[in-house]
């Protein structure tokens, strides 16, 4: 394997002498799941021209680097990190720090099956807004490749990845179109208890395919003009998730004119519609059970209208098992557990891995 360091741009590289480790800028890596290279900020998700485009509540939240990702292969038996974050604020009341502001690494162990070759293998536990810490030391001995994933609900100014001086390094970059999926909190990774966790990184990872994550908590609205945006991009597939930020009303009023947007610019492109999640109190509070129908009811009648207007490549994923059916998939009846991204993805990665 070649030694990336002595191909780097020594802007990126800076080593320390008093601990022995490179520290590797990763912006001299290709950043995944960034639609957009023309950013405000290294680590954003739109573009900076979306600015005064876009309302300034989703413009603040495309700053968080959801969904960002690098790969690398190494044979060092440590992998370190140190990290600056955009906001002070580490968690939430209902979300832990590792996923709104850590960092989350994953090794690839070809020997397991398809579907199952990532595994975890470290984190990055934020203390402050600066931090360092070693993700996974007393590796056994090999090459071995690696996925970092950045934080979720936060953004990062500067990151870093440490390697001691006698490590071999090669960066991996992925050349397919990449599955596009825009949404709400629970998409942008709320609630994950670690970025890897988000339920586009789980069907990323399955699916062994780049994701862009364009979650925006309590802002995936359906808009034109994010739809504008969406149809810049020329994924594998588009996956959109957005019910839950919009009422039954604005359903019927926008979920029309958004695909259209981007099937106008993307004719051949499948789009997966995917249904508001069922709400966990809906056996016992009826409110509750309406307030999820009615938006799904308007959701398939749109998708109904598209079809029967000659739109194609349109697949529909129905709610029903997205959280399971024991109520222990969320966190506050909205906001999936673990447990909840895991039975999300495992019922929508099967729908787009048969379009891959």
């Amino acid at each position: 394997m070649s030694n990336y360091f002595e191909k780097l741009d020594k802007n990126f590289l800076r080593a320390d002498p008093e601990s022995g480790l490179n520290w590797v800028d990763v912006r001299a890596f290709q950043i995944e799941g960034r639609g957009w290279t023309d950013t405000a900020r290294p680590f954003a998700r739109f573009p900076a021209k979306a600015k005064g485009v876009v309302r300034d509540p989703v413009w603040e939240l495309s700053q968080h680097s959801a969904g960002l990702c690098i790969r690398f292969k190494t044979d060092s038996a440590s992998v370190s990190a140190r990290w600056t974050l955009l906001n002070e604020n580490l968690a939430m009341s209902h979300m832990p720090a590792t996923g709104v502001s850590g960092l989350d690494l994953y090794i690839r162990d070809e020997s397991r099956p398809l579907g199952r070759k990532y595994h975890w293998i470290g984190f990055g536990k934020p203390e402050a807004k600066n931090n360092q810490a070693e993700l996974v030391g007393g590796l056994r001995e090999g090459t071995h490749e690696f996925m970092l994933y950045f934080p979720l609900y936060n953004g990062i100014e500067s990151l870093e990845m440490g390697l001691p001086q006698d490590a071999s390094l090669e960066p991996i970059t992925r050349s397919e179109k990449p599955i596009v999926m825009y949404g709400t909190s629970i998409l942008h990774g709320g609630c994950a208890s670690r970025p890897g966790m988000s339920y586009p990184a789980i069907m990323g990872r399955r699916l062994d395919y780049p994701v862009i994550n364009l979650g925006f908590s309590g802002n995936g609205q359906a808009e034109p003009e994010v739809a504008e945006l969406l149809a810049e991009l020329a994924p594998e597939v588009y996956v959109l998730d957005y019910c839950p930020n919009v009422g039954a009303e604005g359903v019927r009023e926008r979920t029309e004119p958004f695909v259209q947007i981007i099937r106008s610019a993307r004719p051949e492109t499948p789009i997966v519609m995917v249904e508001n999640i069922v709400y966990q109190k809906h056996l016992y509070v009826p409110g509750v059970r309406e307030g999820y129908q009615n938006k799904n009811i308007e959701f398939r009648a749109a998708y109904d209208r598209l079809r029967a207007a000659g739109v194609k490549h349109l697949l529909y994923v129905p709610a029903e098992n997205l959280l399971g059916d024991d109520g222990e998939g969320t966190v506050d009846g909205v906001h999936p557990t673990d447990v909840g991204f895991m039975r999300m993805a495992e019922t929508i990665a099967p729908v787009v891995e048969a379009l891959l």
